[in-house]
């Protein structure tokens, strides 16, 4: 899910975009982070972009090392690749409830030869312990569990016509207590967990994850200077008591279109998003 729909596109064009193989003409294969990643991705329905690339700059090593990553939601795995490649100590699981979506992830992994460190599992939100163990997956062992939820309400207007597209935009008016009761239950002592959202869902965002992390620390991303934050990172550390922080706006657009240095070293270079790291 991207700020605009243009940011969106261009965070994959920054290094081009091909139609995929002859015989997947669904499907597009998007350059992410300067070309280091190629992820194959549906041609209509539902595309990852700009926010997902965000979501994964924040992911940090653990004060141990330790850096084994859930991707909830992960689609076709692009926030949780961009941790792999940025990231090479990174183990990351990438949890997706669309079968689909999961199979596609899986090839992503093996295209771009990350599966000593990467796997995709299809599977939901808040499923039961024992369905998560057959796929692999404990309570409390994930140092990160990363989160780019759908932004909309499904009773808040009309679902997109496609499914795929619709079941990523738009989720049920507790989804965002399901999924923060998730990540927590899956995060390990100390685990941080990492949100980008839509800025006006905040309040929201606050109730449900402030009850379970602590050190929440907000990044509000705006789409140019002077302009309103559209979307927000939000970080937040599993038993935790540190107070809550907001830091100064990241503006990803300069002059014209153009993304600003910072954010190109970020989506070009997969640097890291070094205010959320208190860097």
């Amino acid at each position: 899910m991207a700020i605009e729909v243009s940011d969106g596109e261009a965070a994959s064009r920054l290094s081009g975009a091909a139609d995929a193989p002859e015989f997947d003409r669904d499907l597009t294969d998007d350059a992410f982070l300067g070309g280091a990643l190629n992820l194959l991705q549906m041609r209509s329905g539902y595309r990852a972009g700009l926010d997902a690339v965000m979501l994964a700059a924040g992911v940090a090593p653990a004060g141990d090392g330790a850096l084994r990553v859930l991707d909830v939601g992960a689609g076709v795995g692009t926030a949780g690749l961009c941790v792999a490649r940025r990231l090479p100590m990174a183990e990351v699981a990438l949890l997706e409830r669309e079968p689909e979506l999961a199979e596609l992830a899986a090839r992503n992994i093996e295209r771009n030869d990350l599966g000593r460190r990467v796997r995709a599992m299809a599977g939901s939100v808040g499923a039961a312990v024992a369905d998560l163990r057959a796929l692999g997956l404990q309570d409390e062992s994930f140092s990160h569990v990363i989160a780019n939820p759908p932004y909309y309400d499904v009773s808040a207007g009309t679902l997109a016509p496609d499914r795929l597209k619709a079941g990523a935009h738009a989720m049920d008016g507790d989804g965002l207590e399901r999924w923060a009761r998730f990540m927590a239950r899956m995060a390990r002592p100390l685990g941080v967990a990492l949100v980008v959202h839509r800025a006006d869902a905040l309040p929201q965002l606050l109730q449900a994850f402030g009850q379970r992390f602590g050190a929440l620390t907000l990044l509000p991303l705006h789409p140019r200077e002077g302009e309103p934050a559209s979307r927000v990172l939000m970080r937040g550390v599993k038993g935790s008591r540190a107070p809550l922080r907001i830091l100064p706006g990241f503006v990803l657009h300069g002059e014209g279109n153009a993304f600003t240095p910072e954010a190109q070293e970020i989506l070009r270079n997969g640097g890291p998003l070094l205010p959320l790291m208190g860097k």
